[in-house]
């Protein structure tokens, strides 16, 4: 069997879950419980037992033997979703609102292909998910039979671990273990596939009251010397950052933040993952870093003689080109998952650990230098950065032709609904202004696709989010583009009594594509108009409120900026149906600030064809 991967950024915030060691009904431990069954009555078991109470899915041949106890199990409700892919999103959202892993389960062939996106969406953001696929027969494998696909085989890059499953009384085991390494270290997916006829064997189901998985153990405290070793190098530095990245949210890690950088006084900035579990309130956050950061939160890399990257990867979207990222800073990198660690930049200290454990022992560690009176002097590092704080602040302006500017739909949103609600982004302009614009103050509120960048992840997202956390208000803020990709899953929403609310931020084209084509392409708008808003708004392909009405939500259109207010409190006030909400927005406006792509990231453009001057930062 091939070895899981230890792949994770922190693992506290989705927490590791060992195996229960009493059944449903409170069974003792000490009890080996067998009982015969058939492979699917002892896979809906087996959930029962892994603590799972939602399941996002769609029956088929190679799976509808599962679906039977399905029908008669009263711990596990399954949400019959309109797409596989809208399965495997809900999943991921459910196990961002509750810290556990998302189930999602599909038939063979198609049905399992289908996860293929939300299983990679997962793996590249280390959301804890298990996927329970149906397979053809035993004998089938291997002959191309109908609905046939090498679904392991299609995942191994893509899963953290996977698994075949052709033995009815193997399923127990491998229901256990797949929780198991789904949660613990670093997050991520797991895939079970079962072939047909494990599910209809009998067997007897016994469930096991331990792992042995002697070539998985992610390693979780970090090494005591590199940990003192980093609380000297940021003692000594003039101009240190705090680079947070998802890890810290997914480690459950914020109030160890907090108190570390109150403790030092550096400055931090938090990645498009990590949102959030810095608040956007405090005034050490300079804010997102990256390709549409704020000019200080770049800027502070770029002139860093220290970077502490906690949980944080350094990709592209955050270096810019590589080689010309923070050419004076020493490199500190915790990160739970050794392969990171140097991968993309060189760390002179390398600590491997839970980015909760990390930070905790950071802040004793620091302490105890302060103690002895060494303690760092940044006076001088934070004038420079309060001054591009100051000159170079977030903003955008009011289109000439009266439209709605998207920022400032956003931003309002942002300030009447509040801090309290979960914000849940698609992929595009409507995604980074969401980051900009909403002010985040508690971790967990923002939820978006970062390193896969999936179009169509916002509306399934914020269903399974709502579902793991049902109190919650849970907005949807997605385009116009990505919308048309899942939303179909509105139909999920309304006859579940799913009460989501969708923010269309409707400019009538893919916008980000666009923006590309304007700054890069000679504005030569190549297949970008997807006519939901033409100019003249007299014919709308869809009409998003006729749509959303069509699917038994409430639909909601605001086209002038004096209705944006009443529009959003009009969507607020329902709470028995879903709202869709279609802004029409301003078709040309553009995301600011920006890094173009391959280039330095000190030469951020703050608007079109305006830099800032770095002369006065030196």
């Amino acid at each position: 069997m091939r070895a899981p991967s230890n792949r994770i950024r922190g693992g506290g915030f989705f927490v590791a879950q060992a195996p229960p060691t009493t059944s449903p009904s409170g069974e003792g431990s000490e009890l080996v419980m067998t009982e015969q069954m058939t492979g699917a009555q002892s896979l809906i078991r087996s959930l029962e037992h892994a603590g799972v109470d939602v399941v996002f899915g769609i029956p088929g041949g190679a799976i509808l033997p599962a679906y039977d106890p399905l029908y008669d199990s009263a711990g596990v409700r399954h949400i019959l979703m309109r797409h596989e892919q809208g399965a495997g999103h809900a999943a991921e959202g459910y196990a961002y609102a509750t810290g556990r892993p998302g189930v999602c389960m599909a038939t063979s062939g198609p049905g399992a292909t289908n996860l293929v996106t939300p299983l990679t969406d997962a793996h590249m953001d280390s959301v804890p998910l298990v996927a329970i696929t149906g397979q053809v027969a035993t004998p089938l494998i291997g002959t191309d039979g109908f609905q046939e696909a090498d679904i392991c085989g299609i995942t191994m890059p893509i899963t953290k671990h996977n698994y075949l499953v052709k033995n009815a009384e193997d399923i127990p085991r491998t229901i256990a273990e797949a929780f198991h390494v789904a949660s613990s270290g670093r997050p991520g997916p797991v895939l079970v596939d079962i072939a047909k006829d494990a599910l209809q064997a009998a067997t007897s189901f016994s469930w096991p009251q331990r792992l042995d998985m002697p070539g998985y153990r992610p390693v979780t405290k970090p090494h005591g010397k590199q940990v003192r070793e980093a609380a000297r190098m940021i003692a000594e530095a003039r101009r240190p950052v705090l680079y947070v990245g998802g890890g810290v949210l997914r480690s459950g890690a914020a109030q160890e933040l907090r108190v570390l950088a109150e403790l030092t006084g550096v400055p931090v900035t938090t990645t498009l993952m990590a949102r959030g579990v810095f608040p956007d309130s405090h005034p050490q956050n300079l804010g997102m870093p990256g390709m549409h950061g704020t000019v200080a939160a770049v800027g502070s890399l770029q002139k860093a003689d220290l970077i502490v990257a906690l949980g944080a990867r350094f990709d592209d979207r955050v270096t810019g080109r590589l080689d010309s990222f923070a050419p004076g800073a020493k490199i500190v990198h915790a990160d739970i998952d050794p392969a990171e660690i140097s991968k993309n930049r060189h760390a002179d200290v390398p600590i491997v650990g839970d980015c909760r454990e990390v930070i905790a022992d950071l802040v004793v560690a620091v302490r105890n230098d302060q103690a002895a009176g060494r303690e760092g002097d940044y006076a001088a590092w934070w004038a420079q950065l309060d001054r591009l704080r100051e000159v170079y602040p977030l903003g955008y302006e009011d289109a000439d032709d009266g439209s709605l500017a998207p920022q400032k739909v956003i931003q309002r949103l942002g300030e009447l609904v509040g801090p309290d609600a979960t914000y849940v982004a698609g992929v595009g302009q409507h995604q980074m202004w969401a980051a900009q614009f909403i002010g985040y103050e508690k971790p967990g509120t923002f939820v978006n696709s970062g390193g896969l960048g999936t179009m169509g992840f916002s509306v399934p997202a914020a269903l399974g989010a709502k579902v793991g956390d049902p109190e919650r208000t849970v907005w949807a803020v997605d385009g116009d583009g990505c919308f048309q990709m899942t939303n179909q899953e509105l139909a999920t929403a309304a006859i579940e009594g799913i009460p989501i609310k969708v923010a269309v931020v409707n400019n009538g084209n893919l916008g980000m594509v666009r923006q590309w084509q304007t700054l890069f392409y000679d504005g030569r708008y190549s297949h970008t108009d997807l006519q939901t808003a033409p100019r003249d708004a007299k014919v709308r392909v869809p009409d998003f409120v006729r749509l959303a009405e069509a699917y038994g939500c409430v639909g909601l259109r605001c086209e002038r900026a004096e209705d944006i207010d009443a529009t959003i409190e009009k969507a607020m006030a329902v709470d028995d149906a879903p709202v869709v909400v279609d802004f029409s927005v301003n078709h040309d406006a553009m995301v600011w600030p920006m890094v173009g792509p391959g280039i330095s990231n000190d030469n951020i453009q703050y608007a079109r064809d305006m830099a800032p001057d770095w002369d006065d930062e030196d």
